[in-house]
């Protein structure tokens, strides 16, 4: 029920109140205290309320934050001395889904076992509920400022402040907005009204769904655009041309500046050669994760200190294990007031890549003989099966991976040239 990024769903059918209500007392059994939040979907103020109320029959103590990005409510679950946090909130997915995470209070979302002991409890349904005079409290708290203030000392600007356009996407990242305009950035917004409907555009932001945010920078003088989804753990951006920075493009700039010589940097298995090779070239390794934000944060710490996805989540274990969109936006301003940021997009190698999906009548079975084949066909040290089955060539890679909602496994092939990319996604297929 619990993947990596939480509970996730159609409300009214995989998402609903009796759900919410079983996640709370789920929560409430090993928590005295807990912060929750939500992003501004239309059904998230009913599902915090059925939350809390699992929550505080169990004797959970509960401080509510209203409306606020999920980084705010998972950086929030320190700052409110608090044992877990919970954000209600579908992230980038469509107006009529909506879900639940949990955070732990370093900023990280619940890891395997403690989503596994929630699961447990919500299949059981069986929870020990506290008598009238045992009820816990519900309080009120805005963690805003306090994350504003972090933003803002956590980058500072050599020279002018740069102008910036924030796309927030309807969503909840309003934060980014006033700590770039302390930070001293002229700021203009788009799609800034908080409306869980996301009528301004999809909530995921990427190049197809950023079209008025490149038109709008490239027609302006405007220093770069960022953009956020829903409850803004991601960031996504746009150069002072107008032009979309490719993901993988972003992930490598943000990880070379924010690692020194000697030091590495947590990504997923699905993540391009061009970070290895840029990051490579600055004396800065790569690990390898499954995708998901929460094992790029499990991998940081001692000499991996920075993690990214280039789906956009950011994470500096420094500030927090928590995805932070607005965090993010900030340090990308303050890269660009050094340098515009289409010339650092063009010190990124551009790779092809290729993918293709199969369709299969059972994906554990099929990935468990591609795993089988491929320890026959290739080198142990070339194999990685930490999420699907990942083959490094030497020149290019591959990864087969199960889709994790459809009947499909996906396939990715990359190498430094057409030729050997084409050649790489057949030898994939083959295997397969």
């Amino acid at each position: 029920m619990f993947g990596t990024s939480g509970i996730r769903g159609p409300v009214g059918d995989v998402v609903t109140a009796d759900l919410a209500l079983a996640v709370g007392r789920s929560v409430g059994v090993e928590t005295d205290r807990v912060v929750v939040g939500r992003d501004p979907r239309a059904s998230g103020r009913l599902l915090v309320d059925a939350l809390s109320a699992g929550l505080r029959e169990t004797g959970t103590d509960v401080v509510d934050l209203g409306q606020a990005s999920t980084p705010t409510v998972a950086r929030a679950v320190e700052w409110e001395d608090c044992d877990a946090g919970v954000s209600v909130t579908a992230s980038h997915n469509p107006a009529e889904d909506n879900g639940i995470k949990l955070w732990q209070p370093s900023g990280q979302a619940y890891d395997e076992a403690g989503r596994e002991r929630i699961e447990e409890r919500l299949r059981e349904r069986e929870f020990d509920l506290e008598a009238w005079d045992g009820l816990g409290t519900r309080s009120e708290a805005d963690a805003s400022e306090r994350h504003v203030q972090a933003l803002v000392d956590s980058v500072s600007f050599d020279g002018d402040a740069p102008e910036v356009v924030v796309d927030l996407g309807n969503g909840a990242g309003g934060v980014s907005v006033e700590a770039l305009q302390r930070l001293g950035c002229h700021v203009e917004t788009l799609n800034a009204q908080p409306d869980g409907r996301f009528p301004g555009r999809p909530s995921e932001p990427n190049a197809e769904t950023l079209t008025s945010l490149c038109e709008l920078v490239g027609s302006g003088d405007a220093d770069l655009g960022v953009a956020h989804d829903g409850d803004a753990d991601r960031m996504m951006a746009v150069d002072e041309t107008g032009t979309f920075v490719p993901k993988d493009a972003l992930l490598a700039i943000l990880a070379a500046e924010s690692t020194a010589s000697g030091e590495r940097v947590a990504v997923p298995v699905d993540t391009s050669l061009v970070v290895t090779d840029y990051l490579a070239d600055r004396d800065v390794g790569v690990d390898h994760t499954p995708v998901g934000d929460v094992y790029v944060a499990e991998a940081l710490g001692g000499d991996v200190t920075f993690g990214g996805e280039p789906s956009g989540a950011w994470i500096w274990p420094d500030q927090t294990l928590c995805p932070d969109g607005p965090l993010a936006a900030v340090k990308l301003a303050e890269l660009a007031a050094e340098r515009p940021l289409s010339e650092r997009v063009a010190d990124v190698p551009d790779y092809p890549i290729r993918r293709a999906n199969v369709e299969v009548e059972d994906k554990e079975r099929v990935m468990a003989d591609v795993s089988e084949r491929a320890r026959r066909e290739y080198d142990e040290s070339d194999i990685s099966t930490i999420d699907g089955v990942r083959v490094d060539r030497g020149d290019a890679w591959f990864l087969l991976r199960a889709s994790g909602t459809q009947p499909l496994v996906r396939v990715t092939a990359e190498a430094r040239d057409e030729a050997r990319a084409e050649a790489v996604l057949e030898e994939a297929r083959s295997l397969l």
